[in-house]
């Protein structure tokens, strides 16, 4: 399973928010993160990490104020998110295989057992992720090292 640009980028952006530490934003300033220095950290396009951050903000899982003082921040819920409920959210819950397209679907539709399994697989997937929290995988050794990586002049926030 491939997981699509825009749950990478959500998982990735809420790990780098869990390991801010309130007083510490972008380059040391105390200021919460911007939306645009977020994708630049994370090598994304603005207008996708954008719409990503919407997605977080509607979730409930991260907080943003426009303006002077303003930035991106990770709620308590955000914090307490389970990773599967995040990639489930984005990646939706379609199919793994492409069983019935458009125009062509497969003559094994009635009666595949293949779609049953790879449905059953892509579940105990999610299951396996829905044990992690999005707290669980900033802990050391890799919330120190977020951290190391977004103070290095040109490593990020």
């Amino acid at each position: 399973m491939h997981l699509m640009k825009s749950t990478d980028l959500a998982l990735r952006l809420l790990m780098r928010l869990a390991v801010r530490p309130a007083a510490d934003g972008p380059l040391g300033s105390g200021a919460a993160p911007t939306t645009r220095e977020v994708a630049e950290a994370l090598g994304a396009a603005y207008t996708h990490m954008a719409k990503v951050v919407a997605r977080l903000q509607h979730l409930g899982l991260v907080e943003a104020r426009r303006g002077r003082g303003g930035g991106l921040e990770l709620t308590v819920a955000g914090r307490a998110a389970s990773v599967g409920a995040v990639v489930r959210t984005f990646e939706g819950s379609g199919d793994l295989a492409d069983c019935v397209g458009d125009d062509e679907s497969c003559p094994l539709n009635a009666a595949c057992r293949l779609r049953g399994a790879l449905r059953q697989a892509q579940e105990a997937f999610y299951a396996s992720l829905d044990r992690v929290l999005v707290e669980d995988v900033v802990a050391a050794p890799t919330g120190p090292l977020l951290l190391a990586i977004s103070r290095r002049p040109g490593g990020g926030d």
